[in-house]
């Protein structure tokens, strides 16, 4: 840990930078062009958000932009703040105090669904567990403009883990880092299924309503809090293990 630096913050950094180089473990980065980001504790209302041009599987603690909520960089280079990220991230920090973290994606998948008129269909029971966390937001062009801010917020809701961004890609969110990559994660293996089944060429199983309400109803007793699969309170220590295992320790310096 940096000597001048608060204990909390370095392992908020540290725990970022490790979901950075999931990120990219797991094929779900795109270059430098996504981002994440993580609320700071305190009354100043910081977050940390990656820099402009560092590749996801290459990010570091250290390397975290440290930004206000006006948009100000407060720690790192200022011309390395992807203002699209700035956007997305302060819209949601603004609005609820209790997400911690925020995670936004293009994969080849979510884009899929994101294109499909009828989004994440209730075809598998991946899908089907999640559907009552999920949201959609029509896409207004790049994230650019502060005024769309308040239509992402409204558009995730209140109890919203997963916001599918029509004609563009993902966002979720979580109390805490690993939350919100597991959130992904899930979308992701869900996307991938649905993507599938339909290449089959082949009828689809379709589930019946009731069926489908039964099964919504049980994933918001899982996944949600408190829930025996509370989306990614048992898999993230797993994750940081599997990530030091693969790729090392670089994420904490």
């Amino acid at each position: 840990m940096k000597t001048d630096m608060d204990p909390a913050e370095w392992q908020l950094r540290c725990e970022l930078a490790a979901c950075y180089q999931l990120t990219d473990l797991y094929g779900m980065s795109d270059l430098a062009s996504t981002h994440i980001s993580v609320m700071l504790p305190g009354a100043a209302h910081h977050f940390l958000v990656n820099p402009l041009g560092v590749l996801f599987d290459e990010m570091r603690a250290s390397d975290l932009l440290k930004v206000d909520l006006h948009g100000r960089v407060i720690g790192g280079d200022p011309a390395l703040l992807n203002p699209a990220g700035f956007v997305i991230h302060s819209a949601i920090h603004l609005a609820q105090s209790d997400i911690v973290c925020v995670m936004h994606s293009h994969t080849r998948a979510n884009n899929a669904i994101a294109m499909q008129a009828t989004g994440l269909r209730p075809l598998s029971q991946k899908a089907c567990v999640m559907l009552d966390f999920v949201g959609y937001h029509d896409y207004e062009g790049a994230a650019l403009d502060e005024d769309e801010r308040e239509r992402l917020v409204r558009d995730l809701g209140a109890e919203g883990r997963v916001l599918i961004l029509r004609n563009h890609g993902a966002l979720t969110v979580g109390r805490t880092v690993g939350e919100a990559f597991c959130w992904m994660h899930r979308l992701e293996t869900a996307c991938k299924y649905q993507i599938d089944g339909l290449a089959g060429g082949q009828p689809l199983h379709e589930l019946s309503e009731a069926t489908i309400r039964h099964t919504r109803a049980q994933g918001r007793k899982m996944l949600g809090p408190g829930g025996f699969l509370e989306t990614g309170k048992v898999e993230w220590p797993g994750l940081l293990r599997k990530l030091e295992r693969e790729r090392g320790t670089s994420y904490r310096t």
